[in-house]
């Protein structure tokens, strides 16, 4: 089993899990109930599903790569084989699929009265084929193989992370809600920003990919991941200075700022896991924030 949750990044899909239930929460201000919470649930597992798909996926591509790099991966070495692993990507496709299916078949079925209708929640639907179409952008050979372009791969990873705060608000019916988009985008910056670091943390294990750190250098790379920290600093402040959170609430924010600007000094001195480490602690920092300023 832990070498299934290894192939799935268990860990990893459950912060996804947790980002649906976030955006649902923020843009309600209260947590969903009734027919809200079990469309809720069934976002959170067709999300926890897919990223184990695409996960499960990533290391069927990276076989021939990890053999080398990485041979204690559970394919690598042998304890799962590929055909099981090319059938766990199909079953949990399939079962992120079957969560969206009866999220239609609640709606469609619901009473009338309760003012929920299939055309209010098909902006769920329209993300969950964006981000499928990420997934045979970023992974699939005859799509654009972003997970080869360095930046924009990072870029679209990130894009995927934070369009899961999006799925959770278009889950209660608010795919628009400016807390979740600005989630989004704090999402996006801190997460290109954190996968930068540690594709540089990863340069002796990933030759043979074309990383953004392999392709310019580490330092040229730290110096990209700054500066997309300060767009992260920037999207952390900016919805309490535009009025989408109360301005005074910006207070609750000071932790996850002061923990990001921790994070130059580190990027400067080459002290990359410190730098992810604290890239992580800030974003959690802020999504707590964001949270509580939603619910008070």
């Amino acid at each position: 089993m832990s070498d299934w949750a290894t192939l799935f990044r268990l860990g990893n899909n459950l912060t996804g899990v947790f980002g649906v239930f976030l955006g649902s929460i923020i843009a309600l201000g209260e947590a969903p109930q009734g027919l809200l919470a079990q469309i809720t649930i069934l976002h959170a597992s067709s999300v926890l599903f897919f990223m184990c798909s695409w996960n499960a996926l990533n290391d069927i591509y990276d076989y021939e790569i990890d053999l080398v790099n990485r041979p204690d991966r559970p394919l690598p070495s042998g304890r799962i084989s590929l055909n099981n692993a090319k059938s766990a990507t199909a079953m949990t496709m399939l079962c992120s699929i079957l969560s969206i299916v009866l999220c239609y078949w609640l709606i469609s079925g619901s009473n009338p009265a309760n003012g929920f209708q299939v055309s209010d929640w098909l902006p769920s639907l329209a993300i969950w084929i964006v981000a499928l179409l990420m997934l045979i952008n970023y992974e699939f050979p005859f799509g654009l193989r972003l997970k080869d372009k360095g930046l924009p791969g990072n870029i679209a990873i990130s894009i995927s992370v934070g369009l899961v705060v999006v799925f959770g608000a278009s889950a209660v019916f608010e795919p628009f809600s400016q807390k979740a988009w600005s989630l989004f985008f704090v999402g996006i910056f801190y997460n290109t920003s954190r996968e930068i670091i540690k594709d540089v943390e990863d340069m002796e294990g990933d030759q043979g990919r074309n990383t953004l750190a392999m392709r310019i250098g580490p330092d040229n790379a730290r110096t990209v991941a700054w500066v997309t920290s300060i767009l992260a600093l920037a999207s952390v402040l900016l919805p309490f200075a535009v009025g989408i959170f109360p301005p005074l609430h910006v207070v609750l924010v000071i932790p996850a700022v002061m923990t990001l600007m921790m994070v130059k000094g580190r990027i400067i001195i080459g002290e990359d896991e410190a730098a992810s480490s604290l890239l992580k602690k800030s974003m959690l920092l802020c999504l707590a924030a964001l949270l509580i300023s939603s619910l008070i």
